[in-house]
């Protein structure tokens, strides 16, 4: 018997992202059900060979489910995932609704899979554990080990984040904006303060009386969560011209001396990453290379002569997959893999 598995939000680019993870991973499911809204009731959407029909998520029945990914927005979180977790499913979220929730789980299985012993020990759990952004999960996944190896003490990131972060109509108003420029038709900017094609926006989400933007505050509050609340970080998150694929240059300021050679043998050994750094024309990975990988991948790594004990590295990762969709999947094949889920009835 295999567990069952409901995807809520199914029509969304993460939610068919969900679907098809779970079916290229072969996870233990013997029922798989697609949830959205009302007005998508009967919408089909693909699951490996098969075709599903959405369902309504307000008639749905909970109790007879392992797991409920969601990937609905923050606030159907908000109203659903409560009243899913009392039921006894776990809740696997990937909006913001629960991140900074001190009673739920913020994980990437690559950094702090431990903490759902303890947390799936708890009669008293809310049954939601919460995915991270999508900028947050590439780079812890490359930070853990270098931080196990020689403790980190800052980071300074910029993101270069594909329009796909913010959804379909993101990715609409690169494709439309870009059409239209060869036309002279250039539409005028609707999701994004400004024009994206041909074009960077160093603004994403909303500004906070810092100066900072809430992306940059979720970076380094999700950091100090799921890795070390003693690290301090720093962020400039920019959106780019790209459809999917999100970039981060990083900078790392350690306790101990690491060598760039040390910290490429110790990133080529650790899960979830793939160290491409050749000191040549090519050799490192772009956006358009990671597409459709599960991978994280690092690649430039060198030492920063300004400061003692730094290094610099380029990472990438695939945003609607291991930014979200397959974080999300990873999640629920931890509590599997690590006996902690009872099958519902």
């Amino acid at each position: 018997m295999g567990y069952k598995v409901a995807v809520v939000g199914a029509t969304g680019n993460v939610g068919r992202e969900m679907l098809n993870i779970l079916a290229e991973r072969q996870f233990p499911a013997d029922e798989v059900h697609a949830l959205a809204s009302r007005k998508s009731i009967g919408v089909e959407v693909s699951y490996g060979d098969k075709t599903l029909k959405c369902k309504d998520l307000e008639t749905f029945d909970f109790s007879k489910v392992d797991f409920c990914v969601m990937s609905a927005g923050g606030s159907v979180s908000k109203e659903w995932s409560p009243r899913i977790g009392a039921t006894g499913c776990i809740v696997i979220d990937n909006s913001s609704a629960w991140r900074y929730d001190p009673e739920c789980p913020l994980i990437v299985p690559e950094v702090n899979a431990h903490v759902l012993n303890a947390y799936m020990a708890n009669n008293n759990r809310k049954n939601i554990i919460a995915n991270p952004n999508c900028s947050t999960a590439q780079m812890v996944v490359a930070l853990k080990p270098l931080h196990d190896a020689a403790v980190i003490r800052r980071v300074v990131v910029s993101t270069y984040q594909s329009v796909s972060g913010a959804g379909k109509e993101g990715l609409d108003e690169l494709w439309n904006q870009t059409k239209g420029i060869f036309v002279t038709d250039a539409p005028e900017p609707k999701k994004f303060t400004k024009q994206i094609a041909f074009n960077v926006i160093p603004h994403i989400d909303v500004f906070l009386d810092s100066g900072d933007t809430k992306e940059e505050w979720k970076m380094m509050a999700e950091t100090k969560k799921i890795l070390d609340p003693k690290i301090k970080v720093t962020a400039t998150c920019v959106r780019v011209p790209v459809f999917v694929g999100h970039s981060e240059a990083i900078n790392v300021e350690f306790e101990k001396p690491l060598s760039a050679d040390e910290a490429r043998d110790i990133l080529r050994e650790a899960p979830g990453c793939m160290v491409v750094d050749k000191r040549e024309n090519g050799g490192y990975v772009t956006p358009v290379e990671c597409v459709g990988d599960y991978a994280t991948f690092i690649s430039r790594i060198r030492e920063d002569q300004t400061i003692e004990n730094g290094l610099n590295m380029w990472v990438v990762s695939d945003n609607l997959r291991k930014g979200a969709a397959l974080n999300a999947v990873q999640i629920a094949e931890a509590i599997i893999n690590r006996g902690l889920m009872k099958k519902a009835a």
